[in-house]
């Protein structure tokens, strides 16, 4: 088996994207239920109550489905072609039928002394149809329904795929909607298309989605152009972020800049010292900022699958600084060195130091291309401070939950001026079933997928008042007295 895992290992042509290499964040599906997960030789995953080890995925192509064999060994799964002796005889309706748990021959046990055997799941199931005494009086549909439904009971398949916008967006809304406030995928796809979300932009996010916005905009933007993340709190939460698995050239684009900073940002108060100033000296208050952000980290990550992951691969998110203070490294570090210890801490307060003032200087130019804004606060507030760092001309997108809070925020930019285009919309989504002679839409669908404002920057007269906006001003001033005036064509009458 072994010997079977290492095989495509040596290929050199397929090193990259393409195949799953040991450290990589993958994501694992078993019919509609998904898990991210970090791929690490001799670490045990838990998924759908099934614990096995990933060491034989490595090197094979994404999209490959294993079966899980005994000692939580994965094993390649072929593709065979499904037998049609199953579904050969077959009745024409199912009013005869009684479901008085007598038709099933084999007992609990009979079937838990076949798996202590180490008879695969297809065989369990072969053997569940052969002693059933009404299968055969079942419907050709009725039977592929009990096929389906034993096979997702007793076999256990697992598929690997590479993280994407898509199914990570699917994942956080199905186990815990609540840590992406409720936003569907549909929903984020529109924010990232209305937003204008391209290789190159300068965009701003303020978000409390996990990262989940972030991510989708980093993979969007390929590593091309500047994303400045605001925060609440003591650091940003990129849980989800690090599920993508990107690779370090897209985090040198990425900046962060604290929430509560911004209105000393806007009135030119700003400076190095309010960052200094900050209650980061004492021990004591060093260890509570870190429990209060462990907390935090906890509440916003995944229980089952985005903490896992986010904790085995602690180095990769102090590569992202997801977190300014990692409380997971204090204890070694207290441990060993205290004077180690505080300098490695007075390191990293430096380099958010340095990390902040890039970014107050990328927001100091106000020539943003973009602004993306999906909290749990009230937007009316966040979007009118944060629309003067957007250029003219450019999108923005605020996403809520509910309606009331855009329904304020709209009546507000009418009143304050300066945006078209307002648009005020809700998301409607709606699954099918698409099987032969049966498709039609799903009976459970989700009941909104939350609302999105949207409309365009522009340069008004209030905007024109503005110092900091005198010079943007004066541009299209000048660029509208260089055009010529229309000259006015005579009209050469027909006349006699």
């Amino acid at each position: 088996m072994e010997a079977s895992a290492e095989q495509p290992s040596p290929q050199p042509p397929q090193p990259g994207e393409h195949c799953i290499r040991d450290g990589d964040f993958v994501v694992l599906k078993r019919e509609d239920v998904f898990k991210a997960v970090q791929v690490q030789r001799r670490k045990k995953v838990t998924f759908e109550k099934q614990w096995f080890y990933l060491d034989n995925a490595i090197g094979h192509s994404y999209g490959s489905t294993f079966e899980v064999s005994n000692g939580g060994c994965l094993q390649l799964k072929k593709k065979k072609e499904e037998p049609t002796s199953e579904t050969k005889e077959a009745g024409t309706d199912n009013r005869n039928i009684v479901d008085d748990g007598k038709s099933q021959k084999l007992t609990q046990d009979d079937i838990k002394a076949l798996k202590d055997k180490g008879i695969k799941g297809e065989e369990i199931v072969q053997q569940l149809i052969e002693n059933s005494t009404t299968f055969r009086d079942k419907t050709e549909f009725a039977q592929d329904k009990y096929i389906k439904k034993k096979k997702k009971k007793y076999e256990a398949i697992v598929t690997i795929l590479k993280p994407s916008t898509r199914i990570l967006s699917i994942m956080y809304y199905a186990r815990e909607p609540g840590k992406i406030n409720h936003m569907r995928y549909d929903t984020l796809a529109q924010m990232l298309t209305l937003g204008n979300i391209r290789a190159g932009n300068k965009m701003i996010v303020m978000e409390t989605c996990s990262g989940l916005v972030l991510g989708a905009m980093m993979e969007r933007m390929g590593g091309f152009g500047s994303i400045i993340q605001l925060y609440p709190g003591d650091g940003p939460v990129r849980a989800a972020t690090a599920c993508f698995g990107f690779p370090k050239s897209f985090l040198s684009g990425l900046h962060e800049f604290p929430l509560n900073k911004i209105n000393s940002l806007l009135n030119g108060t700003f400076s190095a010292e309010m960052l200094s100033s900050e209650p980061k000296d004492s021990t004591p208050v060093e260890q509570s900022n870190g429990e209060h952000e462990e907390k935090q980290i906890s509440e916003q990550a995944d229980e089952d699958s985005i903490a896992e992951a986010a904790e085995s691969n602690l180095e990769e998110q102090r590569t992202m600084e997801t977190v300014p203070q990692d409380p997971e490294n204090k204890e070694p570090k207290e441990k060993g060195n205290r004077r180690d210890y505080i300098q490695e801490k007075q390191r990293r307060q430096e380099e958010q130091r340095k990390r902040h003032l890039e970014a107050a200087a990328l927001l100091g130019e106000r020539n943003a291309d973009g602004l993306i804004v999906a909290s749990r606060f009230h937007p009316t507030p966040l979007l009118l401070s944060l629309l003067d760092f957007v250029a003219p001309s450019r999108p923005f997108v605020v996403y809520c939950q509910y309606k009331e809070p855009l329904l304020e925020c709209y009546t507000k930019l009418r009143e304050r001026g300066g945006v078209i285009n307002l648009r005020l919309s809700e998301t409607w989504l709606r699954n099918y079933q698409v099987l032969p002679d049966r498709s039609h839409p799903k009976l459970l669908m989700s009941g909104g997928g939350g609302y999105l404002l949207s409309g365009i920057t522009v340069v008004s007269d209030s905007l024109r008042a503005d110092p900091s906006l005198k010079s943007c001003a004066s541009t299209l001033d000048s660029h509208a007295a260089e055009e010529p005036a229309a000259k006015k064509q005579k009209c050469v009458g027909s006349g006699s």
